[in-house]
Order: structure tokens, then sequence, then C-alpha cells
């Protein structure tokens, strides 16, 4: 099913509200949340609103979110998210460093005591927009196995980067420590469809392609040892400096079985400091070139710059409308239901209406 933008933010903003969130943390979520289903990255989209529902009615979120101060000193600051939404939090970090940066040329933020936050690329674009190079990092739930292991130890870890581009383009960087995160083999595992190999390994460390099996088992790191060493250091940062919880001592946000624990970390350089932002954008430009009419391997029709690809579907939802699973609509008019909202989330089905297609090679979500 498409649906329209403003419909989709106005429906979740809806049930966000009623949960307990205020009319801001619930803007900031909701933003988030639609963005990555516009992005196409639907594993870290509005499927979380029914597991943030969940996580209230059961108590292990507290609404209305509360960001604390710990710490605001010179270019660092340190918060705590009280076990609130993870986006507001994270929203606030990101915005400090920005200000910080424009004050000092850096700004670095740790976060403790939050929840999953989102995808990570919605931070650093915050920042590439502003003219700075943006990082932030984040620690999860155990689903990886240390390089060797079978026991799941550490979560897939995320790390994400944006720098300025041409007008309002940046190039950003969004992956898990993973090869892949976890949310995709849950995706498999409710579509009872296969995954590729290489992605897991089942509960006595084999090779698999049973989603099913993949759950109850690890995923596997990116380049095996190196993934296994970002991971390592994602959770010594995001987690260990930050004072909040971090490997085995996590908890999903999946299951409501007490807060999360999670931690993160962001920064923002004022890249004017280092060097005109007009000669660092036209510099990037010319390597963008570069890679782009670099030689194809066979078969290749482009090559994409990190973060183009999202970049290009996003543009293609605005145009076209979101695509969002039926499952995951219906979850959410039942929450509208349920808190006596007199509003519906509706769409048009997939090839029922008049779409445009995606930019060649892109491929539908």
């Amino acid at each position: 099913m498409r649906v329209r933008k403003e419909v989709l933010l106005q429906g979740v903003s809806k049930i966000l509200q009623a949960l307990g969130a205020s009319e801001e943390e619930a803007a900031i979520t909701t933003g988030v949340l639609v963005e990555a289903d516009m992005r196409g990255i639907s594993t870290h989209g509005c499927v979380y609103v029914p597991l943030i529902a969940n996580r209230v009615k059961a108590g292990v979120l507290q609404l209305p979110t509360t960001v604390r101060v710990i710490k605001d000193e010179n270019a660092l600051a340190h918060l705590d998210g009280g076990n609130g939404l993870g986006p507001v939090a994270a929203f606030r970090a990101m915005a400090i460093c920005i200000e910080k940066a424009r004050r000092y040329g850096v700004g670095f933020a740790l976060v403790r005591n939050t929840n999953h936050i989102g995808f990570l690329g919605y931070y650093t674009h915050m920042a590439a927009l502003e003219g700075m190079f943006g990082l932030c990092m984040t620690n999860a739930a155990p689903s990886m196995a240390p390089w060797g292991g079978a026991e799941p130890i550490m979560g897939s870890n995320p790390i994400s980067m944006a720098v300025p581009w041409n007008d309002d383009d940046t190039v950003v960087l969004d992956m898990s420590s993973s090869v892949v995160a976890r949310g995709k083999i849950r995706q498999a595992a409710r579509r009872g469809e296969a995954i590729p190999p290489g992605w897991a390994l089942d509960s006595e460390g084999r090779p698999t392609t049973d989603a099913g099996e993949a759950l109850k088992g690890t995923l596997l790191p990116i380049g095996g040892p190196k993934g296994y060493g970002l991971a390592f250091f994602v959770d010594v940062i995001a987690g260990i400096l930050s004072g909040s919880q971090f490997g085995p001592f996590l908890r999903t946000f999946h299951k409501p079985l007490g807060p999360t624990g999670v931690g993160a970390a962001f920064m923002a350089l004022d890249i004017s400091r280092v060097m005109p932002l007009e000669k660092f954008r036209s510099t990037l430009s010319l390597y963008a070139d570069i890679i782009r009419n670099s030689r194809k391997a066979r078969g290749v029709e482009r090559i994409f710059l990190p973060g183009e690809i999202e970049a290009e579907r996003a543009r293609h939802s605005l145009k076209n409308g979101i695509a969002v699973d039926d499952r995951v609509i219906d979850s959410l008019n039942r929450l509208l239901e349920e808190k006596g909202i007199s509003f519906r989330i509706e769409g048009e089905e997939n090839g029922k209406d008049s779409q445009g297609q995606l930019p060649n090679g892109i491929m539908e979500n």
C-alpha cells in the first residue's frame, strides 16, 4: 500500500500523543520513523509504533520523554534519555552537537538510558545539512557473536557518517556492524522467506538460510573480525563510556522485558573550520564524478554513492506515496481505533495506482 507522507505523519503522531508523548516529541519520533519508510528502510520505520505501544502498556518505556543534561562542558555534552523515546534523545543530542560545533568547531555528545533511536542516518543528515560532518553510533541488544564464537554477546551496533554535498544533497553512510540488520531477518521470518547465505548462524554456530533458526542463533559480522572489532568499539563508546548498558546486559526492544539500556554517541564537526565549505563541496563533487564514471563491473549500469539509493527512494516516496506493508497499516489503524481516535491511515494498493518508476538500478523494497 502507498500512503501519502502527510497522512502517515498525522496518524503516527496521533498514536504517540495518545500514548502519552508530547506534541513535540511525537513530531520528532514520527519524522524519524516515516523518513525510514520513505527511504525504503522499512525495518526501522512505522513497524516500531506497535512495539512502542506495547512497551508503554507494560510500563517499560516512559512517556513523556524526559531528557536530562548530566554534563554540558565546552564541546562535550552528556545526556540521560530517561528511558523514553530514543529518537527524542538522539535528536536533542545531535542538535546540541551542531550548536557546539558552531561555537567550538566540534561538538560531541553521549546519551545513556535511552531506547532504539531509529535509523542513524537521520541524525548525521541533520549535521550535513548544516555544512558539517556528522557521526552517530549506538549499541543494541545481543544478536552477534564475537568472531569465532557461537553465542550472541553484542548487538549489530550500527554507525553512520554524513557530509554535505551539493545544495541540499548529502552523502550518508548508515550501516550495521553485522552483515545485515536483525530487522531484515525478522522481516524474512514474518514473511516465511529464506535469508541469503552468509547472513547468520544457527544456535549451534552453523551457517543457515532459515530465518527462524537465524533468530535463535547469531548474526555474522561484516568482514569477519573487522566487523566484530567495529561492534566492540561501538559498545565501548556508546555503551560503557556513556554509562549505559553494553554487550549481554542490553535488552531487546521487541519484547517488554524491561528498560533496554541503549546508549549512543554523536558528533558534529564544522567543515568550514578546516577548509572553505564550497571548496569541500566542489572537491567532493569531483570525487563523486570520478567514482560514477569509473569502469563498471559486468552487468552493472550505475555506481551509487553511499546513501544515494535511499535518497532517491525518499524522493520517489514523496512524489508517489510511501510503500508501507499492509500489516503495518492495519496495526496502526487498530491502535488509532483502540485509542478512540477518529482517523484512519488509508492509501492505494501497489499496482492499482499511477505510480512513477523508481530510478534505473533501484529495486522497490
